[in-house]
């Protein structure tokens, strides 16, 4: 058995299909679009184009698996693609999970530098840099969710199949360190750096007297969605899929049948916020032009011009690509 309660967690989860069929029409076509504008509007590619392209790619991938979760959750909910797709299925998701927290990650750190120390970039900061940086991360994202090739398995349940998204009940005293590991490093990590990136720019923004409280409030906006992005899907996933998997290891104790289920719930919950986030990722490209008028405008309080305009000094201009 695969989780306490299957029946009662197969029927919460034969509910999700609507939700998944909806948030594959928005992510392909926002993310298809998205790419479309790179690819044709795009003839600069500055680091945060480049880490842009890079996530509205992941997103892309793992919508175009949508179709087939949606028709294994459709009622009854059975798997009948096979042992190959349902683990292609599952490691598309963790490449996705993992590689849009990775360049949301880097776009964070291009904008703490370019906008609290655009002169520290200058010259050094090249899209190449950027480039490179993403082909590490895809073999990083890659590595990361290997193992889920080997731990997703077919399992039968009555007349049904049952795609496992984690591990087998053998196999969990092997799966929950590599689940521990993955939200301490693919999660944890990376929110530390986001959180204090984004700090930095709220404190370097708001000092700057060059900008109108209007201005500062959107960049304040900006930075509370990408720390968003966080609290209300991928910490609470990290945490409810552990929390999930601790109360399966000790289901053979005795156990509140009850707070099992909801936790569970819960935690089905949470994956459909993480995937909600590949429809609200385009909703961010479209926000870098505006934030990157805003950041622009040297950050160090050098702007001269009428209206606090930045003059057109190298180190401004990088700031003014990091912003992107």
């Amino acid at each position: 058995m695969a989780a306490p309660g299957n029946a009662s967690l197969s029927s919460f989860q034969q509910q999700m299909w609507p939700a998944l069929v909806v948030e594959f029409f928005l992510a392909f076509a926002g993310n298809a679009f998205a790419i479309y504008r790179f690819m044709a509007h795009e003839h600069t590619w500055h680091p945060g184009i480049v880490y842009s392209f890079n996530l509205a790619v992941s997103d892309l991938l793992y919508a175009l698996s949508l179709p087939f979760l949606a028709a294994y959750y459709y009622p009854p909910k059975h798997w009948s693609y096979g042992l190959a797709l349902c683990k292609l299925e599952r490691f598309l998701f963790s490449c996705n999970l993992y590689g849009s927290i990775f360049f949301l990650t880097c776009i964070s750190l291009n904008r703490y530098l370019g906008v609290v120390h655009p002169f520290l970039v200058h010259g050094r900061l090249e899209p190449r840099h950027a480039k490179l940086l993403s082909g590490a991360g895809w073999l990083l994202v890659a590595g990361l969710s290997a193992p889920t090739l080997y731990f997703s398995e077919l399992q039968p349940q009555g007349n049904c199949t049952e795609c496992l998204g984690s591990a087998t009940d053998e196999q969990l005293p092997r799966y929950l360190p590599y689940s521990l590991f993955l939200a301490a490093f693919g999660c944890g990590l990376p929110f530390l750096l986001t959180l204090f990136s984004y700090g930095a720019i709220f404190r370097t923004v708001c000092r700057n007297p060059h900008l109108t409280p209007l201005e500062k409030r959107q960049v304040g906006w900006l930075v509370s969605v990408g720390v968003a992005l966080y609290a209300v899907s991928y910490l609470p996933y990290h945490t409810l899929r552990n929390l999930n998997l601790g109360l399966r290891q000790r289901q053979a104790e005795r156990q509140d049948k009850q707070h099992v289920l909801l936790i569970h719930s819960a935690y089905q919950l949470s994956k459909l916020l993480v995937t909600l986030n590949i429809c609200t990722h385009p909703l961010l490209y479209a926000a870098l032009a505006d934030s990157m008028r805003a950041w622009c405008r040297a950050p160090r309080g050098r702007c001269r011009a009428p209206r606090g305009r930045c003059r057109a000094q190298p180190a401004e201009n990088m700031a003014l690509k990091a912003c992107g």
